[in-house]
């Protein structure tokens, strides 16, 4: 699925965006559910839905929610309870290019949609993925298939090229677990951050070590992420899953593996997943 032209991109630079990550028709079934959902959420003033594996709500709201203006932010593991989600998880050209990057043995961990309405007040603070979700290896990588088109003025994933071959920093501070790396690198990342700017079906590939982040959406247009993380078969994790999934561990692509490959000597785990939301752990309040 990929050239040998990308998979140099992605793994010099920590993510790559490539066009025609699904079909049309597999497009237009993702926001038609999810387009059910942003309505359904108008109906609650507080996260609902019914519940995750470990309890957690499945879909969970900005605090600036209203039936008027819908800020629903966050599906978790949309593909345990949508066929169309599930469907592009295990069986899209967005798989087939995951393989291409692991080797061709693959296996899923969990997945989760984030939104930005045009009514949200939705960021994210910079940070790496690797550290919510430690294994034994970082042959990881996280598929954010874009939903609509993503420009510059919709609140785009920022990325920060080659951070993947550098430090796993810490999401610690003052013994608290805050989700974000600490604001004293903000300039440095902010000066070397570019878009991951795309039309609708394309995916950015990202390493689970590059450092990212996005800002608040001021345009009139949604930016909707389909967000799907896939691990290398020989790596497992190391920790509980924050977003434990019915399908966790699910080899889409290859063989199951009987030995772990081991390449990190020191891990900083997080801590034990709870049902406050990612935005919530980052100081972001839920709706209710």
């Amino acid at each position: 699925m990929l050239s040998q032209t990308q998979r140099d991109q992605f793994w010099r630079d920590g993510f790559l965006v490539a066009e025609d990550a699904v079909t049309q028709d597999q497009l237009r079934a993702l926001n038609e559910t999810l387009s059910g959902w942003v309505g359904e959420s108008r109906r609650h003033d507080k996260p609902f839905g019914p519940p995750c594996k470990g309890g957690r709500a499945r879909f969970d709201m900005g605090a600036e929610h209203s039936p008027e203006r819908p800020a629903l932010r966050r599906v978790n593991n949309p593909s345990d309870i949508s066929p169309a989600f599930k469907a592009v998880m295990k069986s899209s050209a967005m798989t087939d290019m995951v393989a291409d990057l692991l080797g061709g043995s693959v296996k899923f961990h969990h997945c989760k949609i984030n939104l930005k309405l045009p009514s949200s007040q939705t960021e994210v603070g910079y940070h790496q993925d690797f550290s919510f979700t430690p294994h034994t290896n970082d042959d990881i990588v996280t598929a954010l298939l874009m939903l609509d088109d993503v420009t510059m003025e919709n609140g785009p994933l920022m990325v920060v090229p080659g951070s993947h071959r550098g430090a796993v920093y810490s999401l610690y501070h003052d013994d608290r677990f805050t989700g974000a790396i600490g604001a004293d690198h903000d300039a440095r990342f902010r000066r070397e951050e570019v878009p991951a700017i795309g039309k609708a079906g394309s995916v950015c590939l990202m390493h689970t070590r590059v450092v990212h982040g996005s800002r608040v959406n001021r345009s009139p247009r949604s930016r909707n992420l389909y967000i799907c993380v896939y691990t290398a078969a020989d790596a497992f994790p190391l920790c509980p899953n924050p977003l434990p999934s019915v399908n966790e561990g699910v080899l889409v692509r290859g063989r199951e593996s009987i030995e772990a490959r081991l390449t990190l000597d020191r891990v900083e785990l997080p801590p034990p997943p709870s049902n406050a939301s990612f935005f919530a752990t980052q100081g972001q309040r839920s709706a209710g």
